[in-house]
């Protein structure tokens, strides 16, 4: 866990926990450390995450190691002998390799920046699983130091750090790699991370630490949790009292609900200022308040009340009040009835379903351990450890993120680099209409055909994007040619064709790259009429006839300006007559149709109101055959 020993709260909620369950557990974070020289060494090694510094989650950091010759365990500071510089100048970052023990994690970590490695790897003194570095008791370590570590560290075990020290005095050199792209999970586009924290603010420079992160990070929080690309939620440790000591004076001042529910005293003084059972009601109350902003919609209040809480209501002005906190509540309207229903009764002989799922929440499982460090970050659940500020805490989220899915306010500057900035990216890339293939991410960078304006480009991303789509040619010509010359402007993009180029007639070549005038002249393939003039133009031809005569380009002939046929021309006359005189017969015979039509429809309704003549006969032949 570090140098030393625990926490005294960290002891007595692994212990109890214990009693509760034997599922829970402590997990040690741990990261990639990849030997790339020697060849002896070359292998990939799990090594621990410190709980200080600077872990660069999502990325990747390569150095060479340096062993130093004194001062092995970095417990005095390096910068009094100036053969001690560790700045890599124009090599590799300096990784500096150091054994435990005689001082803190942070010590070592501190002295080895200073000197100017770029991390500091330490060798365990003893043959065992790996543990977490910690940073060490408050009052133990000057606070001036422990936030100002900006280094990653991580912890390898005795076997690998003794083999390192045996390939630096042959003398080889020991270049590793470390690797944090693994340490969080990154299965999608949202990322859930929770931060167990407490309302006490007087519990020396992790509290104030905390306070001053939740203050800084408030904003970035409320904007990724109100546009949906993260799910917050804040946690609060607590442990049951023993039965046996339930009556007992530290139980009575430190518990609610009977024992049920406990936390320290602030002071450590149970005759003055404000006790545990206090702590625990304030912790209560804002994840209360957290449960009704959350089912009103709007979970990201939950900041703006821990940060004006721990301004209006601080510990030292003895203002940490019931009162005092609900004017908090009232101030950002939210339904102060709703928080009281939900902390209850805390003096009565009863379970309280919010911090009894709090105790349950702190059991760790599947992949995540227990909780038993305050305050935690769990990003995608699984630990996160390193320095809590801003920057630090948003690079670890961000790298919670599938790949290509990270909001834009990760690729930021300061937060990663663009690694399309260099070579871009060795991506494909149209430097005409600067449109690119690359694509920057929290990780790296992706070549991937892009879609601009609508138009979707495809190919392989890395030499070859084309665009496709009947918007293309408005889109930097569709990566055809297109050239203009004397006053005329000819395109190889095809409006009513989704995909590929193709010269204009008067023009060949690949469509693409160029496409070259066509010299109609000399290939004899226009103006090639009797008495006609050729003369090539780019992109077509002119063609002037001989005498009087005009050029008919569609049929490459010539005609007399005063429509005197020639052989062409009589030859078209001939035609339009003869489609006259068929059009004249046609019509002819539809009016004789008609008319034979009409008669005959006339003739039968007449019928109906008018004996004709032959129709008289015919009735009065049939009389007489009936006489008869």
């Amino acid at each position: 866990m570090r140098e030393g020993k625990y926490l005294g709260l960290t002891i007595c909620v692994v212990l109890l926990l214990m009693c509760e369950t034997t599922l829970g557990r402590f997990v040690v974070e741990k990261n990639s450390l990849r030997v790339t020289s020697p060849q002896s060494l070359k292998e990939t090694y799990e090594c621990a995450i410190g709980n200080f510094g600077v872990p660069q989650y999502g990325g990747t950091l390569a150095g060479a190691v340096v062993y130093p010759k004194s001062n092995q365990k970095a417990c005095t500071s390096f910068t009094d002998d100036v053969s001690f510089n560790f700045k890599s100048g124009a090599g590799l970052p300096v990784f500096l390799l150091v054994d435990r023990g005689d001082c803190y994690f942070t010590l070592k970590a501190w002295n080895a920046q200073k000197a100017g490695a770029a991390a500091i790897l330490v060798a365990d003194d003893r043959p065992e699983p790996l543990i977490t570095m910690d940073s060490p008791e408050e009052g133990h370590a000057r606070s001036d130091y422990l936030q100002n570590i900006s280094i990653p560290s991580a912890l390898i075990t005795q076997s690998l750090g003794e083999a390192i020290k045996t390939a630096l005095q042959k003398p080889e050199m020991v270049k590793v790699n470390l690797d944090w792209r693994e340490a969080l999970p990154h299965p999608d586009d949202r990322v859930e991370y929770e931060f167990w924290t407490n309302s006490n603010d007087e519990c020396g420079p992790k509290c104030d630490n905390q306070k001053q992160f939740v203050k800084d990070f408030k904003g970035v929080a409320q904007i990724l949790e109100k546009k949906g690309y993260t799910q917050f939620t804040p946690h609060y440790i607590t442990w049951y009292c023993p039965e046996a000591f339930i009556f007992s004076k530290q139980c009575k001042s430190q518990c609610i609900n009977n024992g049920r529910y406990c936390a320290p005293d602030p002071d450590e003084d149970f005759g003055r200022g404000y006790d545990g059972k206090d702590v625990v009601v304030q912790n209560l109350r804002q994840a209360c308040f957290f449960k009704v902003a959350n089912e009103s919609g709007k979970p990201w209040l939950w900041w703006d009340y821990v940060t004006d809480f721990a301004i209006r209501c601080p510990i030292k002005e003895e203002k940490y009040t019931k009162e005092c906190a609900e004017d908090v509540i009232a101030s950002l309207g939210v339904d102060v009835k709703k928080i009281r229903e939900c902390v209850g009764d805390t003096e009565a002989d009863v379970e309280n379903p919010v911090l009894k799922a709090e105790q349950k929440a702190q059991i760790g499982k599947g992949a995540r351990g227990d909780v038993t460090i305050l305050p935690t970050l769990i990003i995608n659940n699984r630990q996160y450890r390193g320095k809590l500020d801003k920057g630090t805490v948003l690079k670890a989220i961000c790298s919670g993120f599938e790949e290509t899915t990270e909001p834009v306010i990760c690729l930021r500057d300061g937060i990663e680099t663009n690694e399309c900035m260099e070579n871009n990216g060795g991506c494909w890339i149209d430097k005409a209409s600067n449109i690119t293939a690359c694509r920057d991410t929290f990780r790296g960078r992706v070549c991937q055909c892009p879609i601009v304006q609508g138009v979707k480009f495809f190919g392989d991303g890395y030499k070859h994007c084309e665009a496709s789509g009947v918007l293309r040619c408005g889109l930097n010509n569709g990566g055809c040619w297109k050239d203009s010359q004397q006053g005329r402007t000819y395109s190889a993009c095809i409006d009513n064709r989704t995909k590929g180029c193709k010269c204009p007639p008067g023009f060949r070549g690949d469509g693409v790259k160029n496409c070259e005038d066509i010299d109609e002249c000399e290939e004899k393939i226009a103006c090639q009429c009797p008495d006609c003039k050729c003369k090539n133009t780019w992109g077509s031809y002119e063609c002037q006839c001989g005498s009087d005569l005009l050029y008919i380009r569609e049929h490459d002939a010539c005609i007399s300006k005063d429509a005197r046929p020639g052989v062409g021309w009589g030859f078209v006359w001939l035609i339009v007559l003869g489609l006259a005189a068929s059009g004249g017969i046609a019509y002819a015979f539809y009016k004789y149709r008609i008319r034979t039509y009409m008669d005959s429809e006339i003739r039968a309704i007449m019928a109906q109101y008018m004996p004709l003549d032959n129709q008289a006969e015919v009735a009065s032949q049939g009389l007489n055959r009936n006489v008869v």
